[in-house]
């Protein structure tokens, strides 16, 4: 399982892959880590080469978009606006994580 994951970060959250921001966002989104239990993840992340502005993306999405967000968010909003929640964070994330990216 580890090896398959070194291989995932390598091949898809690399410096060379110009996607690599937005697929971190859409692939945190599953998970539910709180703040600070995603600082380790950032950091080994880091470790292992994943650009910071990647590994920030990461973070604010698994932060920020988890799922269990979404059941919670249902109850007390439309679908569509829900949609365009998630639709405009994701957007400033990839965004800052290319920020970031450009800048560190």
């Amino acid at each position: 399982m580890g090896m398959c994951l070194n291989l995932f970060f390598e091949t898809y959250l690399s410096k060379s892959n110009p996607f690599a921001v937005p697929i971190a966002v859409f692939v945190s989104i599953p998970l539910y880590i709180d703040a600070v239990g995603v600082l380790p993840v950032l950091d080994s992340l880091v470790n292992k080469g994943v650009p910071l502005g990647t590994a920030i993306a990461f973070m604010m999405g698994s932060i920020g978009l988890s799922l269990p967000e979404a059941l919670l968010l249902k109850k007390v909003m439309q679908k569509k606006l829900i949609i365009a929640f998630y639709f405009t964070a994701a957007a400033g994330m990839i965004l800052s994580g290319y920020l970031f990216n450009l800048i560190f």
